[in-house]
């Protein structure tokens, strides 16, 4: 009996998804050329600046978790010791 896959794991619907927020996010930076933004300090009126920003964010979050994961992960065999020694 054949499954039918859900609508978000076929690969045009990813495409067309990947198309459409970047055009999204494309335009929504374009916007600050129409709109002047005016920000607190003098660094957050830049241009793009909260696209900068947030994509450096993100980049500094999955860093630090993977050096984290580093860190704290556990070896593959770390329950089987434990069995045996019991």
């Amino acid at each position: 009996m054949s499954e039918k896959r859900h609508w978000l794991t076929e690969a045009k619907t990813i495409r067309k998804l990947w198309w459409g927020f970047s055009i999204v996010l494309a335009l929504t930076v374009a916007a600050q050329l129409i709109w002047y933004v005016k920000g607190y300090f003098t660094v957050d009126g830049w241009f793009a600046f909260g696209a900068v920003y947030g994509f450096l964010s993100c980049l500094i979050m999955v860093v630090f978790a993977k050096a984290l994961g580093v860190l704290l992960k556990r070896p593959n065999n770390y329950y089987a010791e434990r069995d045996d020694d019991a």
